[in-house]
């Protein structure tokens, strides 16, 4: 089965951190993640994440600080509220909003942000299985 592509918007501060952490220490995620370093998770518009499922991402996280850490003080409060919004235009339009995933993640939790790409993939598998058997379901 081919891994799903998720593209991971990382702050600079925190959850790239961890992502490189996970890195050198070499441990294993999916092969289909994409990670885009930014500044501040804040500054992650709508658009950005509307372009990443246009460009073919089966799925959209947005990794920031944990609450009280954000280095631009509300950055990621601005970026949960935003991945809130998104997932629930997601559900009125049909489209199943467990494709964008927010999670909170601090520079020394790499095992963590290994985990959260693990079971975001899987749950991704799951959507597109689904998806799968709804379309067979409907061409009989």
């Amino acid at each position: 089965m081919c891994e799903p592509v998720i593209v991971t918007f990382c702050c600079n501060h925190c959850s790239y951190e961890a992502a490189d952490r996970a890195g050198g220490a070499r441990k294993k995620y999916p092969e289909g993640v994409r990670i885009i370093k930014v500044p501040c998770t804040g500054r992650v518009e709508p658009e950005f994440i509307l372009k990443a499922f246009k460009c073919g991402a089966e799925g959209v996280l947005v990794l920031g600080c944990r609450p009280g850490g954000c280095h631009f003080k509300i950055g990621n409060y601005k970026a949960y509220g935003r991945c809130l919004l998104l997932r629930k235009t997601f559900r009125s339009v049909g489209i199943e909003e467990e494709r964008i995933r927010f999670d909170w993640i601090d520079a020394n939790e790499d095992e963590r942000f290994v985990k959260i790409l693990s079971e975001f993939a899987e749950k991704l598998r799951q959507l597109d299985s689904r998806l799968r058997r709804n379309r067979l379901d409907l061409s009989s």
